[in-house]
């Protein structure tokens, strides 16, 4: 259950389903070539949650498609469906939510790892005639669909985590205590 948490995650943000022949669905994950343990993760992942289906990828300018075939993608992700994410009803089953209050980081994880970041955020502040800057980590997620941004606040809201919108698609972990605890679930992309 905790792979099917962060694989989630992961189609929630980076991810679709396609039928491909009668009743063969695949489900694709588009990752940046920059982040090697990511590929790797999202790999391992797919295959444990589906065991009997291979894990294939094939690489593009920048990203690598990591994919599998199976019958059964469609029942495991229901919110497949034509058009984007962002322009549809993206509602979770109750199974699906059983599964992310009783693995919340783990779906943190998948989210963060699909269309988020960990970084530092740098500040100026002018006063008194000079400059002076500071630095602090934060972590941000970005995505069109409201109903994804619901998702991942209400997930980082079950990890005790603070957190705001800093834009009306972006929300962000900035608090000293919030990114130490975001850390122990996520972690910086690898």
């Amino acid at each position: 259950m905790e792979a099917y948490a962060y694989l989630l995650g992961l189609y929630l943000g980076d991810g679709h389903i396609l039928l491909c022949k009668k009743d063969v669905y695949q489900l694709s994950l588009a990752c940046c070539n920059t982040w090697p343990g990511l590929l790797e993760a999202a790999a391992e992942t797919m295959a444990a949650v589906m065991p009997t289906s291979s894990v294939s990828r094939r690489r593009f300018s920048g990203c690598t498609e990591v994919k599998s075939y199976s019958k059964h993608w469609a029942c495991l992700f229901p919110q497949h469906g034509p058009g984007r994410k962002h322009e549809r009803e993206i509602t979770l089953e109750r199974w699906q939510r059983e599964i992310i209050e009783e693995h919340p980081g783990r779906f943190a994880r998948g989210l963060i790892h699909s269309d988020g970041y960990r970084g530092t955020n740098r500040v100026r502040r002018h006063s008194n005639g000079s400059d002076r800057w500071y630095e602090y980590p934060r972590y941000l997620f970005a995505n069109e669909s409201r109903d994804i941004l619901r998702l991942c606040g209400e997930t980082l809201d079950l990890l005790g985590v603070a957190w705001r919108h800093s834009k009306p698609n972006t929300i962000s972990v900035a608090k000293r205590e919030a990114v130490e605890r975001l850390d122990v679930f996520v972690g910086p992309k690898y």
